[in-house]
C-alpha cells in the first residue's frame, strides 16, 4: 500500500496550463495573469506547453519563451514542469536542455506519436532523455492522442533510471497504478492524467494530477485532494459530485476550446484558439456555462473575453 507520508518529487495539483492567444500571437500579459491566478487558487505546480497548451501549433521560439516566461513569473512558489515532449526524439532533447536552461524543475515528456514505437523504441527514447539531459523527468501515457501505449512493464524498466521520477498516466485505467506500485520501488510520483478519474486513482495510492479543470476552477481540485490527503472521503466525494460535470464537458468539445472558453467566461483571456482546433461550438458554450455554475463558479454579470 502507498505510504502518503513517502515524499514523491511531484504531488499535488499541477495545471496543464493553456497558452492564452490574442490576434494570433501569445498574448504573454496574459499568461503572466493566469499563472498568477494558478498560485492564487493554491495548486502545487504547472506544466506549459503540454497538450492543453497547444504545444503542437507553437513554433519552437514561442515554446522557448512561454516556459521561460513561466519560470520567471514562478519564481520557485509552485512547480514548473515543462512541456518537451516530441515524436523526434533529438527534438526532444533540444525542448528539455531548453526547460533546464531557463530552471524549470522538470519535464514531461509524452510517448512518442504517430511513429508508434514498439516498448523497446519507446525505451531507447525515454532512456536517450535520461542519459543527455541531467533533469528530473514525467513519463506521459496518453494512448488516446499518441496512438501507443506504454506497458506497465515498460514504465517499471523506465523507473530504473535515475531521471525518471514518474508518470502521468491518462488511461483512466485505476487497475494500472496499482500495477504499476506493486512492479516500482522509489519514490516515484504516479500523477493523474485523467481529471474525471482523479478520486480513484488517489484512492488507488496516486499521488496527484495534472489537471486540464484547474485551469478554471484550481481552487475546487485542489480543495478535492486535500480531502483525499486528509483521509475524508465524503468531503472529496462531494467534490468530485461538483467538479465531474465540468470535467466532461471541457471535452465535449475539441480540447482546450471548451477550456478556454471556460477562462474567458471567468475574465482570464480570450477563448482563441489556433488551427486546426476551432472555437468551441455554440452548441457546447452553455453547457460549460452550467458546469461552471455546478462547480460554485462565479460568472454572473461577466461578459465573455474575446480576442
Amino acid at each position: 500500500m502507498t505510504d502518503r507520508a513517502a515524499q514523491p518529487l511531484f504531488r499535488g495539483v499541477i495545471t496543464a496550463l493553456v497558452t492564452p492567444f490574442k490576434g494570433g500571437e501569445v498574448d504573454y500579459a496574459a499568461l503572466e495573469k493566469l499563472v498568477e491566478f494558478q498560485i492564487a487558487g493554491g495548486v502545487h505546480g504547472i506544466v506549459p506547453v503540454g497538450t492543453t497548451g497547444e504545444t503542437s501549433t507553437l513554433t519552437m521560439e514561442e515554446h522557448r519563451a512561454v516556459v521561460k516566461l513561466c519560470v520567471e513569473k514562478v519564481a520557485g512558489r509552485i512547480k514548473v514542469i515543462a512541456g518537451a515532449g516530441s515524436n523526434n526524439t533529438a527534438e526532444t532533447l533540444e525542448l528539455a536542455h531548453h526547460a533546464k536552461e531557463v530552471g524549470a524543475d522538470a519535464v514531461l515528456v509524452v510517448a512518442p506519436y504517430y511513429n508508434k514505437p514498439s516498448q523497446e523504441g519507446l525505451y531507447q527514447h525515454f532512456k536517450a532523455l535520461n542519459d543527455n539531459v541531467q533533469i528530473p523527468a514525467l513519463l506521459y501515457n496518453v494512448p488516446g492522442r499518441t496512438v501507443v501505449d506504454m506497458s506497465n512493464e515498460t514504465v517499471a524498466r523506465l523507473a530504473k533510471l535515475p531521471n525518471i521520477v514518474g508518470i502521468k498516466d491518462a488511461t483512466g485505467d485505476l487497475e494500472r497504478i496499482s500495477q504499476m506500485r506493486l512492479m516500482i520501488e522509489g519514490d516515484f510520483s504516479y500523477i493523474s492524467g485523467d481529471d474525471p478519474t482523479l478520486l480513484g486513482y488517489l484512492a488507488h495510492g496516486g499521488h496527484g494530477v495534472i489537471s486540464v479543470t484547474s485551469n478554471v476552477a484550481p481552487a475546487q481540485v485542489v480543495a478535492m485532494y486535500e480531502a483525499v490527503v486528509q483521509n475524508a472521503y465524503e468531503a472529496a466525494l462531494q467534490w468530485q459530485d461538483k467538479l465531474i460535470t465540468l470535467h466532461k464537458v471541457l471535452f465535449a468539445d475539441s480540447s482546450p476550446s471548451p477550456t478556454k472558453y471556460a477562462m474567458s467566461r471567468l475574465g482570464l483571456c480570450s477563448d482563441e484558439v489556433r488551427l486546426p482546433i476551432v472555437a468551441c461550438s455554440q452548441a457546447v458554450r452553455p453547457l460549460v456555462d452550467q458546469a461552471m455554475a455546478l462547480a460554485g463558479l462565479p460568472l454572473a454579470g461577466q461578459e465573455r473575453v474575446t480576442a
